[in-house]
């Protein structure tokens, strides 16, 4: 039984639009969770020191060891739920590529885990990242490819292509 989906994919890719559907027609309750939640977790001060998380006016994230430290025992935490029983869909953004993708798996060892690339053309992304108003600007591009780099997926999916429902119901059918 798949007990933790993994969903990666670029800024505005589409990705917590696909959570909420899959939320919505998977049969038991799954918890979500994704690198926002963790950024939204920190102080403040992360985001103004070298060691923590720095977005750059051109999109680019930067991150020091102290958020590396936290996303370590994040990520950790996230696993232990998923051990506990509960059914986690992850939310990420590989900015490391293969090596984000390292550090889940690691973590998440002996679980049944459904990796899902989440894929949208960088000129499409880039369009909704203007739309929603809430993002740096080139965050979307930057991203769209960077993320999927040496990362192995057992399924992926295009929003720029299909709906957020569409994908969640593609998903759900690889949910065993």
């Amino acid at each position: 039984m798949t007990q933790v989906i993994v969903l990666n994919g670029g800024s505005s890719s589409g990705k917590s639009g696909i959570v909420r559907c899959l939320q919505a027609v998977l049969p038991d309750p799954w918890l979500a969770f994704g690198t926002d939640t963790l950024v939204e977790a920190m102080p403040a001060s992360m985001q103004a020191s070298d060691g923590g998380i720095e977005f750059a006016p051109d999109g680019e994230v930067i991150v020091g060891p102290e958020f590396r430290t936290l996303e370590a025992a994040w990520i950790e935490g996230v696993a232990a739920m998923a051990r506990a029983g509960a059914r986690v869909i992850i939310d990420e953004v590989f900015l490391g590529g293969a090596d984000s993708q390292q550090r889940w798996q690691k973590a998440l060892g002996e679980l049944r885990v459904l990796w899902v690339g989440v894929r949208c053309d960088g000129a499409v992304a880039a369009g909704r990242e203007v739309a929603r108003g809430d993002r740096i600007t080139g965050m979307a591009a930057s991203q769209a490819d960077v993320v999927h780099q040496g990362v192995a997926y057992d399924l992926e999916v295009d929003t720029a292509h299909a709906e957020s429902m569409e994908c969640a119901r593609i998903i759900a059918v690889h949910v065993k």
